[in-house]
């Protein structure tokens, strides 16, 4: 109602025609189907498939990955990142997960069961079972510009850089940041920075 002159007068509202509203209901899914995309786009999902992230990831558990992270930055020792397999062992084989150990123009080398890098042992908080003679033999690696040294959690069950050598830099899909599914594991990742 409008006060004019102490009289008023009832205006009556404009009603939204059909047209209006199925415009306006498109438009509403068309932005949030672009929504949902560009999400996915910068924060796919992935599932972690076997043990060789046992403890800190478990199989079965859904992540979300940051790709972000890496377009303005570069994967850091300690990162759990997600990417595509050097070497993979059947087509479409799915993303793998490890952590981030050697970095570009570094040395990696293990030695008694233990990694170094450029000859200082890494503190590797995130082990929890020792590695074998068996899957931790004495090696050597020269990481070239681009290069990464991934590794498993669960040494002595991880098909990873010990097997397919360094990871170059565009292989990498994004660094894995949250723990989405099961609920009760619900949570950031920590990376295990130095």
């Amino acid at each position: 109602m409008t006060d004019v002159n102490n009289v008023q007068i009832d205006q009556p509202r404009p009603s939204i025609g059909r047209f209006e509203l199925l415009r306006e209901l498109f438009g509403t899914i068309l932005f949030g189907i672009a929504v949902f995309t560009l999400v996915q786009l910068a924060i796919p999902q992935s599932k972690v498939q076997g043990h060789s992230m046992d403890t800190t990831l478990d199989e079965g558990q859904r992540l979300l990955i940051s790709r972000v992270n890496y377009l303005f930055g570069d994967p850091q020792r300690g990162d759990i990142v997600v990417f595509n397999s050097p070497s993979p062992l059947e087509e479409n084989e799915p993303a793998l997960i490890k952590r981030v150990v050697g970095l570009p123009g570094e040395v990696v080398e293990l030695r008694d069961h233990v990694v170094y890098i450029n000859g200082q042992a890494l503190d590797e908080p995130y082990i929890t079972e020792e590695c074998t003679s068996y899957s931790c033999e004495n090696n050597r690696w020269e990481l070239g510009p681009n290069e990464y040294f991934v590794m498993g959690d669960n040494r002595n069950n991880s098909r990873d850089s010990r097997v397919f050598g360094p990871v170059n830099r565009h292989m990498m899909i994004g660094e894995a940041i949250f723990r989405l599914w099961p609920l009760q594991t619900i949570g950031m990742l920590q990376a295990g920075h130095e």
